[in-house]
């Protein structure tokens, strides 16, 4: 064994010594949100006929609506789409903006800018965005990881008909929010407007921990199936859950007003969403697992991670801070090499749709672009921060680590 074989090995060990406690927490809620799912099961009494599909129209398809039931117990919502028809995060929070908000309206987002993918709808000149129709927008930039209360309470007396919180942190430097963050915010704006409706962008923070923001006010929520909640499973699609009347209106976005969720077939069946869904409580901790581990090794190496390492997780997101270019293109292209999907591909910068820098991917999945599967990303731009997401097994995210570290010191020495 080379001496760096042996330094990797101490790294690792100490790392999986410093996670233990952590590795315990991760555990507990594992089985308090796989209890749930469970529970969302049997009262809902899914059987086998609910796998199946539909096609045409899909009226009456109960495998459907069955799905979106099981999801609204699993969050304690009042009502729940789930649907294969939603293209991904970026889809359900448009349809949940646009079927919340009217010409006339303000959106405040309380959380500062939201994801790079939403500037095209909120903000950009693409035609149908929010501008187009005369929706206004409004932000309060966070302090620190923390919310701007004074800043909130001013922007409120514009009586914005949405607040919208963004629960992960996209390309920023910020920690993720806790489901017990964004109560206290929850309760503090209702308490000053109770008519603002509360839309949450869930994105990367299902079963993180064993409370969802539908648990503490919010009144809507959106996230993507290929992410936590799909548990590697689920091929493509994303879901809304919260109160029923904010519900149906995102429903009439997802196919026309007046019909919403009474059509949308799926021939291929729902087999894949159900299973994804029961598996992702155990998926999500592995994933987070796999994150912690990643952020003692890269601590004890010498390098900045977000969150710190022994700090609580609240979403699957790691950022890890290199000292150059380089190192950070080193670490992309290694999570691609220690893929089960498209080892073999060398990833480059490039010019991503709804992205405002150039960015480097690394994505070997078996669900395209899934990001609850080990996966990475980076914009090309100081600081050079690489956002790590997933890994379905902790054994995967091990010997990730394992890999990662080897080509970020030789890169640093070269």
């Amino acid at each position: 064994m080379t001496d760096i074989d042996d330094k990797i090995q101490r790294i690792l060990t100490d790392a999986e010594i410093a996670a233990g406690a952590q590795f315990a927490t991760i555990d507990r809620v594992a089985l308090a949100n796989q209890a749930k799912v469970l529970d969302a099961f049997r009262r809902n009494n899914v059987s086998e006929r609910h796998l199946k599909g539909s096609t045409g129209y899909g009226y009456g398809d109960i495998g459907r609506d069955i799905l979106c039931a099981v999801y609204a117990d699993v969050f304690h919502a009042e009502a729940a789409i789930v649907s294969p028809l939603i293209t991904g995060g970026t889809h359900a929070l448009a349809i949940g903006l646009f079927g919340l908000l009217r010409p006339g309206d303000t959106l405040l987002s309380v959380t500062g800018k939201p994801y790079d993918t939403l500037d095209s709808i909120i903000n950009g000149e693409e035609a149908g965005g929010m501008r187009e129709y005369g929706i206004a927008y409004r932000q309060v930039d966070l302090i620190g990881d923390a919310f701007d209360f004074d800043a909130i309470r001013r922007a409120l007396a514009e009586r914005p008909k949405v607040v919208f919180i963004t629960r992960s942190r996209g390309y920023s430097d910020r920690n993720a929010l806790s489901v017990q963050a964004i109560g206290e915010c929850i309760s503090f704006v209702k308490s000053i407007d109770s008519e603002a409706v509360i839309f949450v962008d869930n994105c990367y923070g299902e079963f993180v921990q064993d409370s969802e923001p539908t648990d503490v006010g919010a009144d809507l929520i959106a996230g993507s199936l290929i992410k936590n909640i799909g548990g590697g499973l689920a091929p493509t699609g994303g879901y809304l859950a919260g109160k029923k009347r904010y519900v149906d209106a995102a429903a009439y976005r997802l196919t026309a007003p007046g019909i919403g969720m009474e059509v949308g077939s799926y021939a291929y069946g729902y087999q894949y969403y159900y299973q994804g869904l029961f598996m992702a409580p155990h998926v999500v901790a592995g994933a987070l697992k796999g994150s912690i581990l990643f952020g003692h090794a890269f601590t004890i190496a010498g390098y900045t991670t977000i969150p710190k390492a022994n700090a609580d997780c609240y979403d699957i997101i790691r950022s890890i801070v290199f000292d150059s270019e380089s190192e950070l293109i080193a670490f992309i292209r290694e999570i691609q090499k220690v893929s089960p999907i498209d080892s073999n591909v060398v990833p480059y910068p490039w010019d991503m749709p709804g992205y405002q820098d150039q960015v480097i991917m690394a994505a070997g999945t078996f669900v395209g672009g899934a990001s609850i599967e080990l996966s990475a990303d980076a914009p090309i731009k100081k600081p050079y921060i690489a956002y790590l997401q997933g890994a379905l097994t902790y054994e995967h995210a091990y010997l990730a680590v394992k890999q990662c570290l080897r080509a970020v010191l030789e890169a640093k020495h070269d």
